[in-house]
């Protein structure tokens, strides 16, 4: 098969690496196209491979949840979706980890062998665990809020607010949402369903 789905993984154990290097080479459908150890090789190699599916460990390091500060800048820099990979089965923390890293998925290291299951999810579209996080982001978000953030995205939304305060508002919720501008909003979030 030509398009063979490109995944890059990242995970500082070495023996996990290699494990789940192994498994995903079995799959006609998948190809990965290389493995980062630390934050600075995930985010060089993801710009360079531009894998579809990046695998994210959460903690890259003896600094705590780092996986998440590298899945942000990836999924800024490239169009790959990050699934995360947690040793932590604790499914706030896990949740949580997901939002802040706008990760389309995530699945626990004890039940690794559901990976490629969820890369081909992940791949084909949007999975049902990206369409819960990105509701729970939601959720955060007051209703006037949530009105900016869809006309952000191109909805026809009608505002009975000034320009300053519409203004305003996309500023402080770009902010919320620890992101730049409208444009990376559309990046992260454009082409979902939001109803």
């Amino acid at each position: 098969m030509a398009d063979k789905i490109q995944i890059l993984i990242v995970e500082d154990d070495v023996d996990f690496c290699f494990l789940i290097k192994s498994m995903l080479k079995k799959e006609e459908t998948m190809e990965v196209v290389g493995c980062a150890f630390n934050r600075q090789d995930a985010v060089r190699l993801a710009c360079s491979t531009q894998p579809d599916i990046v695998l994210m460990d959460l903690n890259l390091s003896s600094v705590n949840l780092d996986g998440i500060e590298a899945s942000r800048e990836i999924r800024l820099l490239t169009d790959a979706k990050v699934i995360i990979l947690t040793a932590f089965e604790n499914p706030q923390i896990t949740i949580d980890a997901c939002k802040n890293a706008f990760a389309c998925a995530y699945v626990f290291k004890s039940q690794f062998s559901l990976l490629p299951e969820t890369i081909r999810m992940a791949a084909a579209g949007f999975t049902p665990q990206e369409y819960m996080i990105n509701s729970l982001t939601l959720s955060e978000l007051s209703a006037a809020e949530r009105s900016i953030f869809l006309m952000m995205l191109g909805e026809d939304i009608v505002l009975k607010s000034t320009p300053k305060t519409i203004y305003n508002q996309k500023a402080a919720l770009l902010k919320k949402l620890h992101l730049k501008s409208q444009a990376e909003l559309i990046h992260i979030f454009g082409g979902m369903r939001f109803d």
